[in-house]
């Protein structure tokens, strides 16, 4: 072979074969089922050619874009319907690519390439999928507490925090289980000792990128006067600033509720009778009560990173002021 044929064809080996390394990649955190645009800019021109790829084992073609527009024939069936350019602005060399409904298995390396007849240039975005803890579930049953959250990613940890510590007897190791989606579930509980009081449980649930806790205080009793009673919300060292308010009768039925936007509260429908007034601290006064009344009281107070959840068992005592136990 030709000595210059030979230099030809290494360099065209050499070109087919070279990679980006992944710690020179753009990185783009896109939230699970939103939308994400994996940026790509060149020097814009007349007949561009654009082509985003997915890159593995083998390359996944994303989205194609020539002959001023769309070109979808040879996109992989994952993607249909989930992808687009700003077609307006790829003249002014915007190859930027958005993507719906993002998930889990969008997560890795795309290429974009762009040809114009000012030449050729690639660049790699690492998309990383992110979707955050939004919610803890933390519930008491009898001695021991339950803490869970769902629909997670990257896989999450969990870790408690109880005061006073002593009263722990028994503490699970977290469960976590992977979905359909690929989306990681977690939960835990520990036992406590029957005759504890006046306990605070802090459940902990965090990826790389988010964390949030869910504080619950132990189960506690009051004895209430039926003409008007007063159920305490939260300890005094948390202030309701910043704080969404819900009071829930027996776990479901939903009392009133307040937004961290409107200082005011909605008081349901059949709560109106008997709802009095709700303090700064989120204690809740109820009046004109009868049996029917009687029950577990939750408070829950919630911001973007915490929940504090306070049960009360009301019980019903006729004459009397309210009794705590």
């Amino acid at each position: 072979m030709h000595c210059g044929a030979c230099v030809l064809f290494l360099l065209f080996w050499i070109f087919q074969n070279i990679s980006i390394p992944a710690r020179g990649d753009a990185e783009v955190s896109c939230v699970f089922m939103k939308s994400c645009i994996l940026p790509c800019t060149f020097k814009g021109g007349a007949s561009a050619v654009i082509h985003w790829l997915q890159l593995a084992a083998k390359d996944t073609p994303v989205h194609s874009y020539y002959h001023n527009q769309d070109q979808l024939a040879h996109q992989r069936p994952h993607f249909k319907g989930r992808t687009s350019l700003f077609n307006d602005q790829v003249s002014r060399g915007n190859a930027s690519l958005q993507l719906r409904k993002v998930e889990v298995q969008d997560e890795g390396r795309y290429q974009c390439f762009t040809s114009t007849s000012s030449g050729n240039k690639e660049s790699v975005i690492n998309l990383k999928v992110d979707a955050p803890v939004d919610e803890i579930d933390i519930e008491q049953v009898e001695n021991r507490v339950f803490c869970s959250s769902e629909g997670i990613y990257p896989e999450p940890k969990l870790s408690w925090s109880i005061s006073p510590l002593s009263t722990v007897t028994e503490q699970n190791k977290p469960t976590i289980l992977q979905n359909e989606q690929q989306l990681y579930n977690i939960s835990s509980s520990l036992t406590f000792t029957d005759n504890a009081t006046d306990v605070n449980f802090s459940c902990n649930i965090s990826t790389c990128t988010n964390w949030r806790t869910a504080t619950l205080k132990q189960l506690s009793f009051l004895g209430g006067s039926s003409s008007e009673t007063t159920i305490p919300c939260t300890s005094s060292n948390t202030s309701m600033k910043d704080f969404s308010l819900v009071w829930r009768f027996n776990y479901s039925q939903i009392i009133l509720n307040q937004t961290r936007a409107n200082h005011n509260y909605t008081t349901s429908q059949n709560w109106k009778q008997k709802v009095k007034e709700v303090s700064a601290s989120g204690s809740l006064t109820l009046k004109d009560l009868s049996p029917d009344q009687e029950g577990i009281y939750t408070c829950e107070l919630s911001n973007n990173k915490e929940t504090y959840k306070t049960n009360t068992h009301l019980m019903i005592m006729e004459g009397k002021r309210n009794m705590t136990a």
